[in-house]
């Protein structure tokens, strides 16, 4: 489908399955672009009867670059926290160019722009953020929420490994042709991939190969990203007020994004289901894309169950 124009952005968007069938939407994370869902999770769903949707956030992938609205001070911000993913209590909102309540919006409009009354939402880590604020805010919009390794924004919550950190925030390299770029995401992404499915250098280089020729490289859309994740502010309040079946699925071995974390989301949204996957760390192994499928299902089909029920 052309990139959908949805008013503030233009969104790059793909869907897989019956256009007439009930849809999920599937929201990726920081700086993640919707080719990193793995491709046999979107088949088994759409094999099970569903139309999958995915999508670029704003800022990264093939939809819009909002390098208009100019650079957070990320020194500032890590300077005021440097160890957790939200500010805490008390603490003023530093600027940044948009919010995390933006890009749940940016969802509900693309729903909107495709005529899709009703979709399960799913989220992955930053993305996961973004579902729980659609399923919090827009709550006749959603079937289902299923969140993946993300977090309630808690902030005394365990923070990511001091290796995970410093993957997230280490220098560029010096050179910027694709050859290290490439290389410098595959050390990267090592850092957070899940130890009992590892991916090789052969799979990852030729990953980020093609998402090099398909976007290019524009890590100013990462750091207006990560602004947005830091100043989010915890959504405990926000998630004990879901009343839609839920699933959370965390790995155990996450990195980035503490397994805590996922107890945490789980805990604060009513009846949610929660899945602890051995072995997986902050990525999307191939082996697991089964594992995806099933949790995504559940909750689907326990929202299609309530309904039938009523």
């Amino acid at each position: 489908m052309p990139r959908l124009d949805i008013g503030p952005v233009e969104l790059e968007a793909v869907s897989q399955g019956n256009p007439s069938a009930p849809a999920i939407l599937l929201i990726q994370g920081l700086g993640t672009p919707l080719t990193r869902w793995p491709e046999e999770m979107i088949q088994k769903l759409a094999d099970e009867g569903y139309c999958v949707i995915a999508f670029d956030n704003r800022d990264s992938g093939l939809s819009t670059q909002m390098d208009t609205l100019g650079m957070p001070d990320i020194r500032n911000l890590m300077g005021v926290q440097p160890f957790t993913w939200t500010l805490p209590p008390l603490l003023p909102v530093l600027p940044v160019p948009y919010t995390l309540a933006d890009m749940a919006a940016d969802a509900v409009a693309l729903l909107d722009a495709l005529q899709v009354k009703t979709a399960h939402i799913v989220g992955a880590s930053l993305g996961g953020m973004i579902a729980q604020l659609v399923a919090a805010h827009y709550p006749e919009r959603c079937l289902s929420l299923t969140s993946i390794m993300s977090s309630s924004g808690n902030p005394f919550l365990p923070p990511p490994t001091a290796a995970a950190l410093h993957s997230l925030f280490a220098p560029l390299p010096v050179a910027r042709d694709e050859d290290a770029l490439i290389e410098d995401c595959i050390w990267r992404q090592k850092v957070l991939m899940s130890p009992g499915y590892p991916a090789s250098d052969e799979q990852l280089r030729a990953m980020f190969a093609a998402e090099f020729h398909r976007h290019g490289f524009h890590p100013q859309g990462i750091i207006r990203q990560l602004a947005t994740l830091l100043t989010a502010g915890e959504r405990r309040p926000l998630l004990m007020g879901i009343d839609i079946p839920a699933t959370v699925v965390h790995g155990a071995d996450d990195p980035l994004i503490n397994v805590a974390c996922g107890r945490d989301t789980a805990a604060c949204i009513p009846g949610a289901e929660l899945r602890i996957i051995d072995g997986m760390g902050h990525d999307f192994p191939v082996a697991l894309a089964g594992e995806f499928a099933d949790a995504i299902l559940a909750a689907a089909r326990r929202a299609e169950n309530s309904k039938s029920n009523t």
